[in-house]
């Protein structure tokens, strides 16, 4: 199936998205899971419950039992600071994902209403913002984030949060996602149009997954004038 051109909005995943993080996100839960609970992560268990979830649900996997939010706000924000600070330590290699910030130029030069849906906490998005210039593209106040309030992915409370902060309706959205919960939220919330994104090798497993509609190795792949009505 083509794209019909006719989609109003788009709604990024952050981590694994507009940011190549994946490395950084094994090393800093490895490092957090062996503190908290001397736990060694595999690959499978990153997979499955840490990428596209929020704090509480990892956490809660971690420990084997049910925490309030409080305790969850502030195991997150541990996890969080070794994570910022991994990146901080990277070298100057923190940056936005290969096309990123190309594909960002053109909705933005065409107007096309973008905002970003992730499970990262508020302190994770305000160093985004800050280190990466998120405030040339996007209007900081219609990312919709882990807040503790909103059901994480694979619920779809983050996409549809997000499409009505672009007044639009899920259906008049594309999304482009990377992770399994992610595209089970993006799917559940009615996206008009999945993109999935990942390395070559994961190409066949992605294009399985109910709901995509086209498989991408990175953003530089995205063409706006095929995907969305002028406005």
């Amino acid at each position: 199936m083509k794209p019909t051109g006719s989609f109003r909005g788009l709604i990024f995943d952050f981590n694994g998205v507009l940011l190549w993080d994946d490395q950084i996100q094994r090393d800093s839960w490895r490092a957090f899971a062996w503190r908290l609970c001397q736990r060694q992560l595999s690959d499978d268990e990153i997979d499955i419950h840490v990428h596209g979830r929020n704090g509480q649900y990892t956490l809660e996997y971690l420990l084997g039992e049910p925490i309030d939010f409080q305790k969850s706000t502030v195991l997150t924000e541990q996890k969080e600071a070794i994570y910022r600070e991994l990146y901080l330590n990277s070298d100057g290699d923190f940056k936005l994902s290969p096309g990123a910030a190309e594909l960002l130029d053109d909705l933005v030069k065409q107007e096309i209403p973008i905002t970003i849906a992730t499970a990262s906490g508020r302190k994770n998005v305000d160093f985004f913002v800050e280190y990466l210039n998120l405030e040339k593209w996007f209007e900081i106040g219609k990312i919709v984030f882990d807040d503790g309030k909103t059901q994480g992915k694979p619920a779809p409370d983050l996409y549809i949060s997000a499409a009505k902060k672009l007044r639009l309706p899920p259906q008049a959205c594309v999304v482009i996602e990377d992770s399994r919960s992610g595209i089970q939220a993006a799917q559940a919330a009615g996206a008009g149009w999945l993109v999935a994104l990942g390395p070559v090798e994961t190409h066949q497993n992605l294009a399985k997954l109910p709901g995509v509609n086209r498989v991408i190795t990175n953003l530089g792949q995205v063409s706006p004038h095929d995907l969305f009505k002028r406005v």
